[in-house]
């Protein structure tokens, strides 16, 4: 008879994992598409030589910005969020591990029981006899300890790939960490260099202000000479207030960069130490941008990507085990008695030991919902991984275009502010000797202050076009 029940048990056993199994839906896989480029511009070298391989000190020489990039790295509290963030996917796959081992507890419990003496059980425990002539005691206490065990056998790995795919998210947490860092570095050395062009811009119109302070006595000293009219007068010291209103707002952009920088290194306003070379004898850092297959392996973004990717693969390994039968086993031992002075005697000896075979048959719609999210995630994080790829090719490819224009640009520019510095002499002294109006002079000295903020606004491009494609590249986090 045991034998029937058994075989019978497992007959019903194999029906369903039978049925499970032929009766999954269909979903649409898509693979991930690695292919990049051969090079990142037509007819470009394909050099292996990499910048993104440097670290960040020796990328940034300059040793304020050196030391403000250490700072940030310490205390930036959008970073420091984020390792906390880590932290908690650790946690995470510390849960996920667990679920996949035994459950072991210990218990104990009392209590104490009165039924109705003309019920059924009532009637029973009257008639009881613990010992010849004495009935079952009445209230019926009841005490009882012991341990207990539950383990789910993990046949389909649906625990294990949780698992996995929490250590793949913990690491994708990690990659997400060196990408901040690597943006903060970024955006500090930018911010860095547009303070060092500010304070450049501010020496220039006050050596500007300055000439065309004695410009204006000139032009007075004229007036008294009746060389030329009030109105010269009256434009020459117009050009000297506008020229002193835009100091105060270059001022203004000075207080509000220190203070961005203040913000991202984590600390209060306060001035911030710098450089003060001059901004247009700054030279840019040779870049070698490498190859376009080895951004897959420098850029923590791409890596991230392909981590979630992996992870929502796995998603979808353990939402389609949850078609198939899962096989629990319980056990337990312990003591139990209705008098204490019985709970440790051999005879209150409890043990139970149990196995659970149990598969979804019908209305399984929760399960297949679960399932179709799961895939559809996983074609997102293929869709996220290749846009990320794309977006990393463009960066850098404009980048490296960039950077060879701007330095065409900059040398016209150069050219520029020298034609522009000889005319201002060549003006002033035509102005003197009468053969050049006051309008010539005021237009030259203009026109000279525009070309050397415009030459200041190139080099300060040119800067930060290093540093945005050495993060592009990858670079800074390691």
């Amino acid at each position: 008879m045991v034998k029937k029940i058994i075989y019978r048990g497992l007959v019903v056993a194999a029906v369903a994992i039978a049925f499970t199994a032929c009766k999954l839906p269909g979903v649409v896989q898509r693979d991930e598409n690695r292919n990049v480029p051969a090079a990142y511009a037509t007819g470009m070298s394909q050099d292996t030589t990499n910048t993104a391989q440097m670290k960040w000190k020796q990328y940034f020489t300059d040793p304020n910005l050196v030391s403000l990039i250490d700072t940030a790295l310490q205390n930036n509290q959008e970073l420091n969020i984020t390792m906390q963030e880590i932290q908690i996917a650790k946690n995470e796959i510390r849960a996920r591990k667990g679920e996949y081992l035994p459950f072991v507890g210990l218990g104990a419990g009392a209590g104490v029981d009165k039924v109705g003496r003309y019920t059924n059980i009532g009637a029973l425990e009257a008639t009881t006899d613990i010992t010849p002539g004495k009935e079952m005691p009445e209230p019926l206490q009841d005490y009882r300890f012991g341990a207990t065990a539950s383990w789910e056998i993990d046949i389909w790995n649906k625990l294990h790939n949780a698992k996995k795919a929490a250590v793949n998210r913990y690491l994708s947490t990690v990659e997400g960490k060196n990408f901040m860092v690597t943006n903060l570095i970024g955006e500090i050395a930018a911010t860095y260099y547009e303070l060092l062009a500010l304070d450049n811009q501010l020496a220039i119109v006050k050596q500007n202000i300055e000439i065309q302070t004695n410009a204006l006595e000139i032009v007075k000293l004229q007036k008294q000479s009746a060389r030329v009219t009030e109105l010269a007068v009256r434009r020459f010291q117009a050009q000297v207030l506008n020229t002193q209103s835009l100091q105060y707002d270059i001022q203004q952009k000075i207080v509000e960069t220190e203070n961005r920088i203040n913000f991202l290194v984590g600390r209060f306003p306060q001035p911030v130490q710098r450089s003060n070379q001059a901004f247009t004898d700054l030279v840019p850092q040779i870049v070698q941008s490498g190859i376009p297959s080895q951004m897959l392996a420098n850029r923590p973004d791409i890596r991230q990507a392909e981590l979630d990717l992996m992870a929502a693969k796995l998603d979808v390994k353990v939402a389609k085990a949850r078609f198939y039968p899962q096989l629990g086993i319980s056990a337990g031992i312990g003591y139990q008695a209705f008098d204490p002075s019985y709970l440790i005697k051999p005879k209150s000896l409890l043990y139970t030991l149990a196995g659970d075979l149990t598969a979804p048959l019908i209305n399984r719609n929760a399960i297949k919902a679960a399932y179709y999210s799961a895939n559809s995630k996983q074609i997102q994080a293929v869709i996220n991984y290749e846009r990320t790829i794309l977006e990393a090719y463009i960066q850098i490819a404009n980048q490296v275009s960039r950077i060879s224009n701007l330095q065409k640009s900059y040398d016209l520019k150069a050219q520029e502010v020298d034609a522009l510095n000889q005319s201002i002499t060549i003006s002033n002294d035509l102005f003197q000797s009468a053969r050049a109006d006051y309008m010539e002079v005021l237009l030259t000295q203009r026109d000279a202050l525009e070309s050397k903020f415009d030459l200041i606004e190139t080099r300060l491009q040119q800067m930060n076009a290093t540093v945005t494609i050495y993060r592009s590249l990858g670079g800074g986090w390691n």
